[in-house]
């Protein structure tokens, strides 16, 4: 698992692509309730026994285990917008590099300095280390047996026919973040390609309450044969005190894929922290 560090070039950045995260400075904001994970879930078309599926999942957590490596030996151009979807309303936007050196090691440097004009509700680059650790692959083959997975039927989306499984922790965690939502995954090729949700463990830590929960991940070719996380964007309301709810959305954007100079070693012997 590719360890988060911090590289310090005039202002520092710690994003991990599609994780960002809100704190208020107008005292604590409420969050509102969250949507159901139900929501998003299609009926199901056929039926799909449980060896059938069981195979799915391992095809593609063997992928999961591809991409995560390859992962690793790629760098990009990390955006991230959040907005306040009101009139007047304003946004805050910041822009960066991540990439990987040698060690194994994953830094995030500021391109653009930060530009806010919210108006009712902030943002910070310290926010954002609140949900830096959130992982993208973490349906691999060593993660697969925390879930139950259940098949919800068939979408076509653009050119890629896909099953649809809800996924859900068999066990909450106390100290680890868990999926709890739904994938797409691609027929022929058995890989990942969206996946809607939220994580969620067993007790929840103190300290500042997020408004951004559920996460809808969209994934795109790169190099012909990866498919990584590239889209990421949420929608929620906080209620500031004494005032009316105010409808945040949340866009973060990976780009500009590029295999890193320096070939990755394995990664890092010294494990990353565990999240809050």
């Amino acid at each position: 698992m590719t360890r988060i560090s911090i590289l310090v070039v005039a202002a520092i950045l710690v994003l991990a692509p599609g994780r960002v995260a809100f704190a208020q400075s107008q005292g604590p904001v409420v969050p509102s309730p969250k949507p159901e994970v139900a929501k998003t879930i299609a009926q199901p078309e056929a039926h799909l026994d449980s060896a059938a599926t069981d195979e799915i999942v391992r095809k593609f957590a063997a992928n999961e285990d591809r991409m995560k490596k390859a992962y690793e030996q790629f760098s990009f151009t990390l955006s991230v917008k959040v907005q306040e979807q009101t009139t007047p309303g304003g946004e805050f936007q910041v822009s960066g590099d991540s990439f990987v050196r040698s060690d194994g090691v994953r830094y995030e440097r500021i391109v653009k300095q930060p530009v806010s004009t919210l108006k009712q509700t902030s943002f910070t680059l310290e926010d954002v280390k609140i949900i830096a650790s959130l992982p993208l692959f973490y349906l691999t083959s060593d993660e697969v047996g925390n879930y139950k997975f259940k098949y919800q039927g068939v979408e076509k989306m653009d050119e890629l026919d896909t099953f649809i499984f809800r996924v859900q922790p068999k066990l909450l965690n106390r100290n680890k973040k868990l999926f709890d939502g739904v994938i797409w995954v691609d027929q022929r090729d058995f890989t990942i390609v969206k996946s809607s949700g939220k994580f969620v463990r067993e007790v929840e830590a103190e300290g500042v309450q997020l408004p951004f929960s559920m996460f809808d991940t969209y994934r795109e070719n790169v190099a012909g044969q990866y498919w990584f996380p590239t889209y990421i964007t949420s929608e929620d309301l906080v209620t500031p005190p004494k005032s009316e709810s105010i409808p945040l959305k949340l866009v973060v954007r990976s780009t500009n894929f590029q295999p890193n100079p320096v070939a990755v070693s394995s990664a890092p012997t010294t494990p990353p922290a565990k999240p809050n």
